[in-house]
Protein backbone atom coordinates (compact mmCIF):
# COMPACT_ATOMS: atom_id res chain seq x y z
CA UNK A 1 0.00 0.00 0.00
CA UNK A 2 1.25 3.58 -0.61
CA UNK A 3 2.14 6.15 1.91
CA UNK A 4 -1.28 7.72 3.22
CA UNK A 5 0.85 10.35 5.90
CA UNK A 6 3.61 11.76 6.40
CA UNK A 7 4.36 10.25 9.96
CA UNK A 8 4.03 6.54 7.97
CA UNK A 9 6.84 7.88 5.75
CA UNK A 10 9.13 8.69 8.40
CA UNK A 11 8.40 5.25 10.24
CA UNK A 12 9.15 3.22 7.13
CA UNK A 13 12.61 5.85 6.72
CA UNK A 14 13.59 4.55 9.81
CA UNK A 15 13.04 0.79 8.86
CA UNK A 16 14.91 1.31 5.71
CA UNK A 17 17.98 2.70 7.13
CA UNK A 18 18.20 -0.30 9.88
CA UNK A 19 18.22 -1.99 6.33
CA UNK A 20 14.72 -3.28 6.79
CA UNK A 21 13.93 -2.49 3.09
CA UNK A 22 15.16 -2.70 -0.48
CA UNK A 23 13.79 -0.34 -3.17
CA UNK A 24 12.62 -2.81 -5.83
CA UNK A 25 10.44 -5.82 -6.28
CA UNK A 26 11.63 -9.49 -6.57
CA UNK A 27 10.40 -10.54 -10.46
CA UNK A 28 7.60 -13.75 -9.91
CA UNK A 29 7.54 -16.38 -12.21
CA UNK A 30 3.94 -17.22 -13.21
CA UNK A 31 2.83 -19.43 -10.77
CA UNK A 32 4.25 -17.24 -7.84
CA UNK A 33 7.60 -17.27 -6.23
CA UNK A 34 11.10 -16.33 -7.36
CA UNK A 35 12.41 -18.86 -10.09
CA UNK A 36 14.87 -21.18 -8.29
CA UNK A 37 18.50 -22.21 -9.05
CA UNK A 38 20.95 -24.56 -8.06
CA UNK A 39 23.56 -22.28 -9.04
CA UNK A 40 25.55 -19.69 -7.89
CA UNK A 41 25.77 -16.13 -9.70
CA UNK A 42 27.84 -15.86 -12.16
CA UNK A 43 29.81 -12.54 -12.87
CA UNK A 44 29.77 -11.24 -16.91
CA UNK A 45 27.89 -12.12 -20.21
CA UNK A 46 25.97 -10.06 -22.23
CA UNK A 47 21.99 -9.99 -21.75
CA UNK A 48 20.05 -9.12 -24.79
CA UNK A 49 16.51 -7.74 -24.71
CA UNK A 50 14.26 -7.42 -27.67
CA UNK A 51 11.90 -4.38 -27.27
CA UNK A 52 8.18 -4.44 -29.34
CA UNK A 53 7.74 -0.59 -27.95
CA UNK A 54 8.85 1.99 -30.20
CA UNK A 55 12.39 3.18 -30.57
CA UNK A 56 12.51 6.28 -28.31
CA UNK A 57 13.84 9.56 -30.16
CA UNK A 58 15.49 10.46 -26.77
CA UNK A 59 17.32 8.24 -24.26
CA UNK A 60 16.76 11.16 -22.07
CA UNK A 61 14.10 10.24 -20.40
CA UNK A 62 13.08 14.00 -18.72
CA UNK A 63 12.81 15.23 -23.00
CA UNK A 64 8.86 14.13 -23.36
CA UNK A 65 8.27 11.01 -21.03
CA UNK A 66 7.25 7.82 -22.30
CA UNK A 67 7.42 3.88 -20.70
CA UNK A 68 9.72 2.97 -23.61
CA UNK A 69 11.93 5.53 -22.18
CA UNK A 70 11.22 4.34 -18.81
CA UNK A 71 11.85 0.99 -19.78
CA UNK A 72 15.80 1.75 -20.68
CA UNK A 73 16.37 4.72 -18.56
CA UNK A 74 15.79 2.23 -15.24
CA UNK A 75 19.32 0.85 -16.22
CA UNK A 76 21.13 3.50 -15.89
CA UNK A 77 19.44 6.77 -14.37
CA UNK A 78 18.25 6.28 -10.64
CA UNK A 79 15.71 8.23 -8.56
CA UNK A 80 16.04 9.65 -5.05
CA UNK A 81 13.44 7.37 -3.63
CA UNK A 82 11.97 4.04 -4.47
CA UNK A 83 9.27 1.43 -3.52
CA UNK A 84 9.78 -1.75 -1.55
CA UNK A 85 7.69 -4.87 -2.49
CA UNK A 86 4.55 -3.45 -0.46
CA UNK A 87 4.97 -0.44 -2.93
CA UNK A 88 5.77 2.05 0.20
CA UNK A 89 8.67 5.05 0.03
CA UNK A 90 11.98 3.63 0.49
CA UNK A 91 15.31 5.49 0.35
CA UNK A 92 17.17 5.28 -3.19
CA UNK A 93 19.53 8.57 -4.06
CA UNK A 94 18.21 10.46 -0.42
CA UNK A 95 18.42 8.39 2.70
CA UNK A 96 15.94 10.10 4.63
CA UNK A 97 13.36 13.30 4.09
CA UNK A 98 11.30 15.56 6.39
CA UNK A 99 8.68 18.21 5.39
CA UNK A 100 7.20 21.40 7.56
CA UNK A 101 3.91 21.24 9.16
CA UNK A 102 2.49 23.14 6.22
CA UNK A 103 3.54 21.04 3.88
CA UNK A 104 5.30 23.12 1.79
CA UNK A 105 9.06 23.11 2.62
CA UNK A 106 10.19 19.35 1.54
CA UNK A 107 13.77 18.55 2.78
CA UNK A 108 15.93 15.65 1.16
CA UNK A 109 19.22 14.57 2.68
CA UNK A 110 21.22 12.79 0.21
CA UNK A 111 23.47 9.46 -0.18
CA UNK A 112 26.98 10.11 0.22
CA UNK A 113 30.14 8.83 -1.86
CA UNK A 114 27.65 8.00 -5.22
CA UNK A 115 29.14 9.36 -9.03
CA UNK A 116 27.53 9.32 -11.58
CA UNK A 117 29.03 7.34 -14.72
CA UNK A 118 31.21 10.02 -15.97
CA UNK A 119 32.70 10.60 -12.53
CA UNK A 120 30.80 13.71 -11.73
CA UNK A 121 29.55 13.36 -7.76
CA UNK A 122 26.19 13.06 -7.28
CA UNK A 123 25.18 15.78 -4.64
CA UNK A 124 22.61 18.50 -3.90
CA UNK A 125 23.75 20.55 -6.63
CA UNK A 126 22.83 17.89 -9.32
CA UNK A 127 19.37 17.60 -7.67
CA UNK A 128 18.66 21.28 -7.97
CA UNK A 129 20.20 21.24 -11.63
CA UNK A 130 17.73 17.84 -12.31
CA UNK A 131 14.90 19.44 -11.15
CA UNK A 132 15.47 22.42 -12.80
CA UNK A 133 16.01 20.78 -16.33
CA UNK A 134 12.77 18.77 -15.88
CA UNK A 135 10.89 22.19 -15.34
CA UNK A 136 12.75 24.04 -18.25
CA UNK A 137 10.13 24.61 -20.96
CA UNK A 138 12.54 24.31 -23.66
CA UNK A 139 13.57 20.42 -22.33
CA UNK A 140 9.89 19.90 -23.37
CA UNK A 141 9.24 17.40 -21.29
CA UNK A 142 5.75 15.68 -20.29
CA UNK A 143 5.41 13.25 -18.11
CA UNK A 144 8.15 14.48 -15.75
CA UNK A 145 6.67 18.35 -15.97
CA UNK A 146 3.44 17.80 -14.68
CA UNK A 147 4.92 15.51 -12.01
CA UNK A 148 6.99 18.26 -10.18
CA UNK A 149 4.30 20.70 -11.08
CA UNK A 150 4.09 22.08 -7.25
CA UNK A 151 7.82 23.05 -6.90
CA UNK A 152 9.07 26.55 -6.74
CA UNK A 153 12.14 26.51 -6.25
CA UNK A 154 14.81 23.80 -5.18
CA UNK A 155 18.45 25.12 -3.27
CA UNK A 156 21.29 23.33 -2.37
CA UNK A 157 21.25 23.91 1.63
CA UNK A 158 24.52 21.79 1.79
CA UNK A 159 26.69 19.62 -0.51
CA UNK A 160 24.06 16.77 0.69
CA UNK A 161 21.07 18.09 1.65
CA UNK A 162 18.26 19.89 -1.06
CA UNK A 163 15.99 22.09 0.10
CA UNK A 164 12.28 22.76 -1.90
CA UNK A 165 9.68 24.97 -1.13
CA UNK A 166 6.73 24.22 -2.70
CA UNK A 167 3.94 26.01 -4.31
CA UNK A 168 1.15 24.22 -2.44
CA UNK A 169 0.92 21.13 -0.30
CA UNK A 170 2.10 17.76 -2.36
CA UNK A 171 0.76 14.47 -1.26
CA UNK A 172 1.98 12.58 -4.41
CA UNK A 173 5.69 14.33 -3.95
CA UNK A 174 7.43 10.98 -3.02
CA UNK A 175 5.59 9.06 -5.24
CA UNK A 176 6.85 11.51 -8.42
CA UNK A 177 10.29 10.93 -7.21
CA UNK A 178 10.17 6.98 -7.56
CA UNK A 179 9.49 7.60 -11.36
CA UNK A 180 12.56 7.61 -14.02
CA UNK A 181 11.09 10.80 -15.48
CA UNK A 182 12.61 12.64 -12.87
CA UNK A 183 15.43 10.51 -12.51
CA UNK A 184 18.56 12.05 -11.85
CA UNK A 185 21.05 12.74 -14.70
CA UNK A 186 24.55 14.03 -14.47
CA UNK A 187 24.59 17.60 -14.15
CA UNK A 188 27.91 18.03 -16.48
CA UNK A 189 26.42 15.60 -18.94
CA UNK A 190 23.15 17.86 -18.71
CA UNK A 191 25.69 21.10 -20.04
CA UNK A 192 25.57 19.13 -23.58
CA UNK A 193 22.91 19.83 -26.32
CA UNK A 194 19.35 18.03 -26.28
CA UNK A 195 20.93 16.18 -28.33
CA UNK A 196 23.94 15.19 -27.64
CA UNK A 197 22.23 14.59 -24.19
CA UNK A 198 19.73 12.65 -26.10
CA UNK A 199 21.86 10.06 -27.34
CA UNK A 200 23.85 9.17 -24.17
CA UNK A 201 22.62 10.32 -20.62
CA UNK A 202 24.48 9.87 -17.96
CA UNK A 203 23.19 8.39 -14.62
CA UNK A 204 23.99 6.67 -11.42
CA UNK A 205 22.81 3.30 -12.57
CA UNK A 206 24.11 -0.09 -13.20
CA UNK A 207 24.84 0.77 -16.66
CA UNK A 208 25.98 3.41 -18.84
CA UNK A 209 24.81 4.04 -22.65
CA UNK A 210 27.49 3.59 -24.86
CA UNK A 211 26.35 3.01 -28.31
CA UNK A 212 23.45 3.84 -30.44
CA UNK A 213 22.58 2.32 -33.89
CA UNK A 214 19.16 3.82 -34.67
CA UNK A 215 16.53 1.46 -35.69
CA UNK A 216 18.90 -1.43 -34.29
CA UNK A 217 19.74 -1.38 -30.78
CA UNK A 218 20.98 0.18 -28.15
CA UNK A 219 24.59 -0.94 -26.00
CA UNK A 220 24.93 -0.72 -22.51
CA UNK A 221 27.85 -1.22 -20.56
CA UNK A 222 28.13 -2.31 -16.49
CA UNK A 223 29.03 0.97 -14.59
CA UNK A 224 31.97 -0.61 -12.73
CA UNK A 225 31.65 2.33 -10.36
CA UNK A 226 27.78 1.87 -9.24
CA UNK A 227 27.55 2.42 -5.77
CA UNK A 228 24.58 -0.21 -4.57
CA UNK A 229 21.59 1.88 -2.92
CA UNK A 230 19.92 -0.97 -1.13
CA UNK A 231 22.45 -1.16 1.54
CA UNK A 232 24.01 -4.30 -0.06
CA UNK A 233 27.26 -4.99 -1.95
CA UNK A 234 25.92 -6.76 -5.01
CA UNK A 235 27.74 -4.94 -8.11
CA UNK A 236 26.33 -5.43 -11.22
CA UNK A 237 27.01 -8.92 -12.67
CA UNK A 238 26.64 -8.59 -16.32
CA UNK A 239 29.39 -7.00 -18.87
CA UNK A 240 26.41 -5.62 -20.43
CA UNK A 241 22.69 -5.42 -22.39
CA UNK A 242 22.03 -5.30 -25.96
CA UNK A 243 18.75 -3.45 -26.30
CA UNK A 244 17.12 -4.77 -29.84
CA UNK A 245 14.35 -3.62 -31.02
CA UNK A 246 12.09 -5.84 -32.96
CA UNK A 247 8.50 -4.71 -33.36
CA UNK A 248 7.24 -7.88 -34.54
CA UNK A 249 5.62 -10.05 -32.03
CA UNK A 250 6.02 -13.34 -33.95
CA UNK A 251 9.77 -12.58 -34.47
CA UNK A 252 10.32 -10.96 -31.25
CA UNK A 253 8.95 -14.95 -29.50
CA UNK A 254 10.74 -16.94 -32.20
CA UNK A 255 14.06 -14.97 -30.85
CA UNK A 256 13.05 -15.67 -27.44
CA UNK A 257 12.80 -19.39 -27.88
CA UNK A 258 15.75 -19.76 -30.36
CA UNK A 259 18.06 -18.20 -27.49
CA UNK A 260 18.87 -15.20 -29.76
CA UNK A 261 17.56 -12.87 -27.22
CA UNK A 262 16.68 -13.25 -23.22
CA UNK A 263 14.29 -11.13 -22.62
CA UNK A 264 11.19 -9.63 -24.15
CA UNK A 265 8.07 -7.51 -23.33
CA UNK A 266 4.80 -7.02 -25.29
CA UNK A 267 4.25 -10.92 -25.36
CA UNK A 268 1.08 -12.03 -27.01
CA UNK A 269 -1.36 -14.04 -24.83
CA UNK A 270 -0.93 -17.13 -26.40
CA UNK A 271 2.68 -16.61 -26.05
CA UNK A 272 1.80 -14.99 -22.06
CA UNK A 273 -0.03 -18.83 -21.67
CA UNK A 274 2.46 -20.94 -22.90
CA UNK A 275 5.49 -19.79 -20.55
CA UNK A 276 5.85 -21.96 -17.62
CA UNK A 277 7.67 -21.43 -13.89
CA UNK A 278 9.12 -24.70 -14.70
CA UNK A 279 10.14 -24.45 -18.59
CA UNK A 280 12.44 -22.30 -20.70
CA UNK A 281 10.12 -19.61 -20.77
CA UNK A 282 8.93 -17.19 -17.89
CA UNK A 283 6.89 -14.62 -17.61
CA UNK A 284 6.92 -11.63 -15.39
CA UNK A 285 3.73 -10.34 -14.69
CA UNK A 286 3.89 -6.50 -14.05
CA UNK A 287 0.79 -4.33 -14.12
CA UNK A 288 1.80 -0.95 -14.23
CA UNK A 289 0.52 1.59 -11.51
CA UNK A 290 -1.37 4.52 -12.17
CA UNK A 291 -4.24 4.14 -14.51
CA UNK A 292 -6.38 0.98 -15.92
CA UNK A 293 -5.87 0.65 -20.17
CA UNK A 294 -9.23 2.82 -20.68
CA UNK A 295 -10.83 4.43 -23.63
CA UNK A 296 -11.22 7.93 -23.36
CA UNK A 297 -14.15 9.73 -25.45
CA UNK A 298 -13.36 13.14 -25.83
CA UNK A 299 -15.96 15.55 -24.70
CA UNK A 300 -14.48 18.73 -26.18
CA UNK A 301 -14.80 17.96 -30.09
CA UNK A 302 -17.45 15.92 -32.70
CA UNK A 303 -20.41 13.54 -31.62
CA UNK A 304 -19.34 12.90 -27.64
CA UNK A 305 -19.95 16.58 -26.58
CA UNK A 306 -23.30 15.30 -26.53
CA UNK A 307 -23.21 13.36 -22.97
CA UNK A 308 -25.91 11.07 -24.23
CA UNK A 309 -24.33 9.55 -27.47
CA UNK A 310 -20.84 8.98 -24.89
CA UNK A 311 -23.37 7.11 -23.04
CA UNK A 312 -24.46 5.54 -25.76
CA UNK A 313 -21.08 4.42 -27.19
CA UNK A 314 -20.21 2.66 -23.62
CA UNK A 315 -23.56 0.78 -23.49
CA UNK A 316 -22.81 -0.03 -26.87
CA UNK A 317 -19.48 -1.46 -26.69
CA UNK A 318 -19.45 -5.61 -26.17
CA UNK A 319 -15.76 -5.98 -24.70
CA UNK A 320 -16.38 -9.14 -22.74
CA UNK A 321 -15.96 -11.94 -25.19
CA UNK A 322 -13.67 -10.47 -27.39
CA UNK A 323 -11.51 -10.06 -24.01
CA UNK A 324 -11.84 -13.64 -22.85
CA UNK A 325 -11.21 -15.44 -26.86
CA UNK A 326 -7.77 -12.93 -27.68
CA UNK A 327 -6.27 -12.56 -24.41
CA UNK A 328 -6.74 -16.09 -22.94
CA UNK A 329 -7.38 -15.38 -19.49
CA UNK A 330 -3.85 -13.39 -19.32
CA UNK A 331 -6.09 -10.15 -18.44
CA UNK A 332 -8.84 -9.26 -16.56
CA UNK A 333 -11.86 -6.84 -16.96
CA UNK A 334 -11.55 -3.62 -15.32
CA UNK A 335 -14.30 -1.07 -14.06
CA UNK A 336 -11.90 1.76 -12.71
CA UNK A 337 -9.64 3.88 -14.23
CA UNK A 338 -6.99 2.70 -11.88
CA UNK A 339 -4.63 -0.18 -11.70
CA UNK A 340 -5.56 -2.95 -9.45
CA UNK A 341 -2.45 -2.10 -8.16
CA UNK A 342 -3.68 1.72 -6.78
CA UNK A 343 -5.37 0.63 -3.59
CA UNK A 344 -7.70 3.31 -3.76
CA UNK A 345 -9.06 2.47 -7.03
CA UNK A 346 -12.83 2.81 -7.47
CA UNK A 347 -14.82 0.39 -9.30
CA UNK A 348 -18.36 0.87 -10.68
CA UNK A 349 -19.61 -2.01 -12.95
CA UNK A 350 -23.32 -1.23 -13.26
CA UNK A 351 -21.85 1.43 -15.57
CA UNK A 352 -20.28 -0.35 -18.01
CA UNK A 353 -22.58 -3.49 -18.99
CA UNK A 354 -23.62 -4.18 -22.27
CA UNK A 355 -26.61 -2.69 -23.21
CA UNK A 356 -27.25 -2.53 -26.77
CA UNK A 357 -30.70 -1.70 -26.42
CA UNK A 358 -30.26 1.33 -24.09
CA UNK A 359 -27.70 2.55 -26.71
CA UNK A 360 -30.91 2.93 -28.91
CA UNK A 361 -32.50 4.46 -26.76
CA UNK A 362 -30.60 7.27 -26.41
CA UNK A 363 -29.04 7.93 -29.51
CA UNK A 364 -33.14 7.91 -30.79
CA UNK A 365 -33.88 10.01 -28.23
CA UNK A 366 -30.78 12.27 -28.89
CA UNK A 367 -31.93 12.66 -32.53
CA UNK A 368 -29.80 9.89 -34.26
CA UNK A 369 -31.47 8.15 -36.97
CA UNK A 370 -30.41 4.64 -38.46
CA UNK A 371 -30.00 5.18 -42.50
CA UNK A 372 -30.26 2.18 -45.10
CA UNK A 373 -26.79 1.11 -43.97
CA UNK A 374 -27.04 0.69 -40.19
CA UNK A 375 -25.63 4.37 -39.53
CA UNK A 376 -27.31 6.69 -37.97
CA UNK A 377 -27.29 10.32 -39.13
CA UNK A 378 -28.53 13.48 -37.65
CA UNK A 379 -28.79 16.93 -39.59
CA UNK A 380 -27.51 14.77 -42.40
CA UNK A 381 -24.25 13.97 -40.82
CA UNK A 382 -23.38 10.16 -39.86
CA UNK A 383 -22.35 9.01 -36.64
CA UNK A 384 -18.66 8.67 -37.34
CA UNK A 385 -16.01 8.22 -34.26
CA UNK A 386 -12.27 8.79 -35.33
CA UNK A 387 -10.20 6.19 -33.38
CA UNK A 388 -6.42 6.14 -33.58
CA UNK A 389 -4.24 3.51 -32.40
CA UNK A 390 -0.55 3.62 -31.57
CA UNK A 391 0.40 0.37 -33.38
CA UNK A 392 3.64 0.66 -31.25
CA UNK A 393 1.32 0.71 -27.78
CA UNK A 394 -0.86 -1.66 -28.90
CA UNK A 395 -0.19 -6.08 -29.28
CA UNK A 396 -2.15 -7.35 -31.82
CA UNK A 397 -4.57 -8.99 -29.54
CA UNK A 398 -5.81 -5.61 -28.30
CA UNK A 399 -6.18 -4.00 -31.82
CA UNK A 400 -8.51 -7.31 -32.47
CA UNK A 401 -10.36 -6.43 -29.45
CA UNK A 402 -10.88 -2.94 -30.78
CA UNK A 403 -11.54 -4.03 -34.05
CA UNK A 404 -14.85 -6.38 -32.02
CA UNK A 405 -15.78 -3.29 -30.29
CA UNK A 406 -16.05 -1.53 -33.78
CA UNK A 407 -18.10 -4.04 -34.93
CA UNK A 408 -20.74 -3.72 -31.95
CA UNK A 409 -20.96 -0.17 -31.95
CA UNK A 410 -21.95 -0.46 -35.65
CA UNK A 411 -24.98 -2.54 -34.53
CA UNK A 412 -26.12 0.39 -32.50
CA UNK A 413 -25.47 2.29 -35.71
CA UNK A 414 -21.71 4.09 -34.52
CA UNK A 415 -19.05 4.54 -37.49
CA UNK A 416 -16.09 3.71 -35.78
CA UNK A 417 -13.26 5.02 -38.05
CA UNK A 418 -9.99 3.05 -36.70
CA UNK A 419 -6.64 4.93 -37.71
CA UNK A 420 -3.60 2.36 -37.28
CA UNK A 421 -0.46 4.83 -36.68
CA UNK A 422 2.88 4.48 -35.87
CA UNK A 423 3.80 6.47 -32.37
CA UNK A 424 4.68 9.78 -33.52
CA UNK A 425 1.93 10.23 -35.81
CA UNK A 426 -0.49 9.29 -33.24
CA UNK A 427 0.74 11.84 -31.10
CA UNK A 428 0.30 14.45 -34.06
CA UNK A 429 -3.32 13.10 -34.17
CA UNK A 430 -3.99 13.99 -30.63
CA UNK A 431 -2.11 17.31 -30.46
CA UNK A 432 -4.52 18.10 -33.78
CA UNK A 433 -7.78 17.02 -31.67
CA UNK A 434 -8.10 14.56 -34.70
CA UNK A 435 -9.75 12.00 -32.39
CA UNK A 436 -13.31 10.86 -30.92
CA UNK A 437 -12.03 7.94 -28.53
CA UNK A 438 -8.31 6.87 -28.17
CA UNK A 439 -6.45 4.74 -25.83
CA UNK A 440 -3.84 6.06 -24.13
CA UNK A 441 -1.83 4.05 -22.01
CA UNK A 442 -0.43 6.54 -18.66
CA UNK A 443 1.91 5.47 -15.98
CA UNK A 444 2.58 7.43 -12.79
CA UNK A 445 2.62 5.92 -9.31
CA UNK A 446 -0.18 6.73 -7.40
CA UNK A 447 -3.61 7.99 -7.63
CA UNK A 448 -2.43 11.38 -8.48
CA UNK A 449 -3.01 10.14 -12.01
CA UNK A 450 -6.01 11.46 -11.52
CA UNK A 451 -4.65 14.87 -11.30
CA UNK A 452 -2.45 14.48 -14.29
CA UNK A 453 -5.23 13.02 -16.56
CA UNK A 454 -8.71 14.79 -15.60
CA UNK A 455 -8.31 18.10 -14.30
CA UNK A 456 -9.57 20.66 -16.36
CA UNK A 457 -6.02 22.45 -16.08
CA UNK A 458 -4.54 19.04 -18.05
CA UNK A 459 -6.29 20.12 -21.20
CA UNK A 460 -3.76 22.70 -21.92
CA UNK A 461 -0.56 21.10 -23.18
CA UNK A 462 2.89 20.60 -21.45
CA UNK A 463 6.09 22.12 -23.05
CA UNK A 464 6.39 19.06 -24.95
CA UNK A 465 3.04 19.88 -26.73
CA UNK A 466 0.95 16.52 -24.91
CA UNK A 467 -1.42 17.48 -23.34
CA UNK A 468 -2.50 13.99 -21.01
CA UNK A 469 -6.52 14.68 -20.33
CA UNK A 470 -7.59 13.24 -23.54
CA UNK A 471 -11.38 13.04 -22.22
CA UNK A 472 -11.18 16.80 -22.09
CA UNK A 473 -12.86 16.39 -19.06
CA UNK A 474 -14.06 19.46 -17.11
CA UNK A 475 -15.53 19.62 -14.03
CA UNK A 476 -15.16 22.07 -11.17
CA UNK A 477 -16.55 19.71 -8.35
CA UNK A 478 -13.78 17.07 -9.82
CA UNK A 479 -10.94 19.96 -10.35
CA UNK A 480 -11.93 20.88 -6.46
CA UNK A 481 -11.65 17.08 -5.55
CA UNK A 482 -8.12 16.41 -7.32
CA UNK A 483 -6.55 19.55 -5.75
CA UNK A 484 -7.68 18.99 -2.15
CA UNK A 485 -6.03 15.17 -2.17
CA UNK A 486 -3.39 16.38 -3.71
CA UNK A 487 -2.50 18.87 -0.84
CA UNK A 488 -3.75 16.56 2.16
CA UNK A 489 -1.54 14.77 4.40
CA UNK A 490 -4.84 12.78 6.21
CA UNK A 491 -5.27 9.62 4.80
CA UNK A 492 -8.89 9.16 5.63
CA UNK A 493 -9.41 12.28 3.93
CA UNK A 494 -7.19 11.61 0.98
CA UNK A 495 -8.60 8.41 0.17
CA UNK A 496 -12.53 9.88 0.33
CA UNK A 497 -11.71 12.67 -1.77
CA UNK A 498 -10.33 10.57 -4.36
CA UNK A 499 -12.95 8.19 -3.99
CA UNK A 500 -15.23 11.27 -4.69
CA UNK A 501 -13.34 12.10 -7.89
CA UNK A 502 -13.74 8.49 -9.13
CA UNK A 503 -17.29 8.40 -8.95
CA UNK A 504 -17.49 11.54 -10.99
CA UNK A 505 -15.00 10.87 -13.64
CA UNK A 506 -16.98 7.42 -13.93
CA UNK A 507 -20.14 8.72 -14.48
CA UNK A 508 -19.43 11.41 -16.90
CA UNK A 509 -19.26 8.65 -19.40
CA UNK A 510 -16.32 10.02 -20.60
CA UNK A 511 -13.95 6.64 -19.90
CA UNK A 512 -14.24 3.16 -20.47
CA UNK A 513 -12.18 1.24 -18.52
CA UNK A 514 -10.84 -2.02 -20.05
CA UNK A 515 -8.13 -3.62 -18.04
CA UNK A 516 -4.65 -3.61 -16.36
CA UNK A 517 -2.39 -2.14 -18.76
CA UNK A 518 -0.19 -5.19 -19.96
CA UNK A 519 3.16 -5.52 -18.89
CA UNK A 520 4.16 -9.29 -19.43
CA UNK A 521 7.91 -10.19 -19.81
CA UNK A 522 9.15 -13.33 -21.41
CA UNK A 523 12.50 -14.44 -20.30
CA UNK A 524 14.44 -17.41 -20.61
CA UNK A 525 15.20 -19.69 -17.59
CA UNK A 526 18.57 -19.41 -17.82
CA UNK A 527 18.27 -15.13 -16.15
CA UNK A 528 18.13 -15.25 -13.02
CA UNK A 529 18.13 -11.79 -10.44
CA UNK A 530 15.58 -9.95 -12.41
CA UNK A 531 13.97 -7.16 -10.38
CA UNK A 532 11.11 -4.55 -10.98
CA UNK A 533 10.79 -0.94 -10.42
CA UNK A 534 8.03 1.59 -9.20
CA UNK A 535 7.04 1.51 -12.56
CA UNK A 536 6.97 -1.91 -13.22
CA UNK A 537 10.04 -1.79 -15.56
CA UNK A 538 12.47 -5.07 -15.19
CA UNK A 539 15.30 -4.18 -13.68
CA UNK A 540 18.87 -5.98 -14.96
CA UNK A 541 21.84 -4.74 -11.66
CA UNK A 542 21.51 -7.72 -10.09
CA UNK A 543 20.11 -10.28 -12.85
CA UNK A 544 23.04 -12.73 -13.97
CA UNK A 545 23.49 -15.18 -17.13
CA UNK A 546 23.68 -19.10 -16.47
CA UNK A 547 24.49 -20.40 -19.99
Amino acid sequence: MFLDSVQKTRTRVALAAAGAATILLAVTACSGGTPSTSSAPVRGGTLTYASGDAEPTCLDPHVGGNYPQALLATQYIETLVGMDSKREIVPALATKWSTSSDGRTWTFTLHRGVTFSDGTPFDAAAVVRNIEHVQDPTTASSTGYLALQAIDKAVATDDHTVTLSLSRPDSALLESFSQPWVGMESPKALERSQAVNCESPVGTGPFAVTDWKHGDRITLARNSDYTPLDGSTTKPRLAGITWRFLPDSTSRYAALKAGQVDVIDNAQPDQVRAASSKGDIRDLDAPRPGASNRLELNSGHGVFRDAAVRKAFIAGADIDPGLESLFLGTATRSYSVLSSVEPLGVSDKSLFRYAPSTADKLLDAAGWKKNADGIREKDGLPLTVVFPVSTNQSIPAERSLFEQIQASEKRVGFDVQIKQLDLSSWYAALAENQYDVVSAPYTKVGPDVLRILYDTASITPAPSGYFANLAQLSDPQLDADLEQAASTSDAARRRSLYADAQKIILASGTVLPLYDQQNHFLYRSSVHGIRTTAVSTPWFGTAWLDR
